[in-house]
């Protein structure tokens, strides 16, 4: 499979934003610059095999391998200590992140039970965006019948728009499904 979003952002949908945002130079048109999968586990240090089934789960989905996350500080009221391993993440950047992005909004995301679209609220002020998928069986890459346990995914995309507005039009363009406000 070809990174048909890449291409679709750099024959038009950069042609667009410039146009639209009245930019004075191409540069200036925000892009994608990773996206990151994290999945946060508090009992993983005790519970080795669960954290191996994520990150064969994450590493499934996105073609790329998962890392473990290790705890940087103790936090006495979750029983997590210094250098706990407490989840999986994973950075996506070049194809690979296209790809991602164009079987999500077009495969996994329409999967998603009484799915009404994203919340456009979860911008930050720098351009990037956040959100969270409850169950990781979305995503057709996983064997329904393999899953031990039911988990959720924090997506967070990073762009370089400078506000949460040039995030929004960017994302947009690549026909995110955003739910309606009001």
């Amino acid at each position: 499979m070809s990174a048909r979003l890449r291409e679709d952002y750099q024959k038009s949908i950069r042609k667009r934003l410039f146009e639209k945002m009245k930019y004075s130079s191409v540069m200036q048109v925000p892009r994608l610059e990773k996206i990151v999968l994290n999945v946060g586990m508090g009992d993983a240090h005790s519970n080795a095999t669960a954290l191996t089934a994520i990150i064969d789960e994450l590493s499934t989905i996105t073609g790329q391998k998962a890392v473990k996350t290790v705890a940087k500080k103790s936090i006495a009221n979750f029983k997590i200590r210094d250098g706990y391993e407490v989840g999986a993440r994973v950075t996506l950047r070049g194809n690979i992140m296209f790809e991602f992005l164009d079987r999500l909004i077009n495969v996994s995301l329409p999967r998603v039970r009484d799915f009404r679209g994203l919340s456009p609220k979860s911008f930050d002020n720098f351009g990037n965006y956040n959100f969270s998928i409850r169950e990781q069986i979305i995503f057709p890459e996983i064997d329904f019948d393999k899953v031990d346990k039911i988990h959720g995914i924090n997506v967070t995309i990073v762009t370089t728009g400078k506000s949460s507005e040039e995030a929004r039009a960017l994302l947009d363009e690549f026909g995110f499904p955003f739910r309606e406000q009001g």
